[in-house]
């Protein structure tokens, strides 16, 4: 991993240093070493869940004989989760680290308009990164993802092909597509929409079920959110972590759509952490379900950037200790802030177990466990025990489940989880919704209702026969004549032949 520390003033008002003498001798030599037939460049924008499969799609570019640089922007010290994570990929896989980028003046952000100054405010160092690289290794795409396409405008000055990795559904893609003629055709608050939106090859959706930074139209979220829509048409193609058999009315009614131009559309999903034991097989939540029975435990997590507020969280394990069911539940401190509180920082220095109802561990003792903050969820719905999987329903986790074979309970916090959330109970019919009060709670007799209905009623063996055959189709997709290998090979073949065009003389 390749640091690049702030020193000097530059013209655009950032104080940084740039790549002294040892440190460019160093990127360079790196870059010799692995250049291969082409260099891509992967730009995830900041979180985890950005990150994640932006590393498991340069994972699988180094079979095609890529040369791959991650190049991760930040806004503060990085997370201990990501320094893991780029300490242990494929040592053919480059990263460089920007200095971060200063956002004191601007006061407190929303996730999205966070995301995006950090990125605006990189592309300086973004900049220098590729006038370094380039003298040795021409670069022949950047690959970023759909919150980081500012750095369309750098890609264009070195002349290098700009793709965007949806990391989400083809459904979100769909949207994202269409989000500059939604925002001409409606005046009002999505949310104050008496019927849903109904666009082609996709679930209907109602306002308030649209992404968080569509609820408020004046808002400063919603116009980056906007911005990075309209850009949408400037890649030269879209990649989307989904596959034809999961989402094959709204992939096709994207690359058959006639009311708008779009760049080639290539869904190459699912692209997820594989199951691995290293490091977590000693983990005692492995332990506790190597001693349940078959398909009896429901593991219970709302990702690495949610939150759940203290009164939800106290409904939330008593509907847990009522429904008699067994069950892993990651606990995080509760906030009384947004659910997504913790996106840029899922470390806590609170006792989870203290907002957890007095006597609750000891009279769940014999049927759950409770672990803090983080359990290997690859591993855990993997294990032959988990039997349902109660989760925010980010994307990443979403793939992870239907890979694993794991019904899902969904439950929606930020982001385009309410849209996943509509799609899979809806649509896919692979999970069941609770029902929120008009208090904004999900109670704790609906939530043991839920959970019980999917353990042991009839409604959970339907949900089970259908995730099992998403499993087999995920299975097929990723294979060497699937769909979607299918896919990432086409768009392989457009990067090795500009690159062989950049060579001619």
């Amino acid at each position: 991993m390749l640091y690049i520390p702030r020193d000097h003033h530059c013209g655009c008002g950032i104080h940084f240093r740039f790549l002294d003498v040892p440190e460019e001798s160093k990127i360079m030599e790196a870059s010799t070493a692995k250049m291969k037939t082409s260099h891509i460049a992967i730009l995830p924008s900041p979180g985890m869940g950005h990150l994640i499969p932006l590393a498991e799609l340069a994972k699988r570019l180094i079979h095609y004989h890529f040369s791959i640089t991650i190049i991760i922007p930040t806004d503060g010290t990085l997370s201990k989760a990501t320094k893991e994570l780029l300490d242990d990929l494929p040592k053919s896989i480059n990263s460089v680290v920007l200095p971060p980028a200063k956002l004191d003046d601007l006061g407190e952000l929303k996730p999205m308009a966070r995301i995006s100054q950090t990125m605006i405010r990189s592309l300086p160092f973004l900049r220098e990164v590729f006038n370094v690289l380039s003298t040795t290794t021409p670069f022949t795409a950047l690959v970023v993802d759909q919150f980081s396409t500012v750095a369309f405008d750098v890609a264009k000055e070195f002349k290098i092909s700009p793709y965007i990795f949806v990391l989400t559904a083809a459904m979100v893609a769909s949207w994202m597509l269409h989000m500059p003629k939604i925002d001409e055709m409606y005046s009002c608050e999505y949310r104050d929409l008496q019927n849903p939106i109904k666009l082609p090859g996709c679930v209907a959706l109602h306002g308030k079920d649209l992404f968080r930074p569509l609820q408020d139209r004046k808002g400063e979220c919603y116009k980056w959110f906007l911005y990075h829509c309209k850009r949408f048409a400037m890649a030269e193609g879209i990649l989307v972590n989904s596959f034809m058999d999961l989402e094959t009315s709204s992939i096709n009614a994207i690359t058959e759509g006639k009311d708008f131009n779009v760049p080639p559309v290539y869904p190459i999903g699912p692209l997820v952490k594989g199951v691995s034991n290293d490091g977590v097989d000693v983990h005692n939540c492995l332990k506790w379900l190597d001693d349940q029975p078959h398909s009896s435990v429901l593991f219970v997590s709302f990702g690495s950037g949610g939150s759940l507020s203290p009164e939800q969280l106290t409904e939330l394990a008593f509907g847990l200790e009522l429904c008699q069911q067994r069950f892993l539940l990651v606990v995080r401190s509760p906030t009384r802030k947004s659910p997504n509180a913790n996106f840029f920082d899922a470390q806590s220095t609170e006792d989870p177990f203290a907002s957890l109802p007095k006597g609750f561990l000891e009279r769940t003792k014999g049927m759950g466990l409770v672990v803090p903050s983080w359990a290997p969820q690859i591993q855990v719905l993997s294990h032959a025990s988990t039997g349902g999987f109660l989760t925010h329903c980010g994307w990443n986790s979403t793939l992870e489940s239907i890979v694993q074979g794991v019904p899902l309970i969904v439950w929606p916090l930020y982001a385009e989880q309410r849209m996943n959330a509509v799609m899979l109970a809806q649509e896919m019919k692979v999970a069941l919704r609770p029902a929120v009060g008009e208090d904004g709670i999900v109670g704790r007799e609906e939530i043991a209702a839920v959970v019980k209905c999917l353990m042991e009623g009839e409604e959970g063996k339907r949900l089970w026969n259908r995730i099992r055959e998403l499993k087999d189709a995920a299975a097929k997709a990723l294979s060497e004549d699937g769909s979607s290998t299918q896919s990432l090979l086409e768009v392989t073949h457009k990067w090795k032949a500009k690159a062989n065009r950049i060579k001619k003389p």
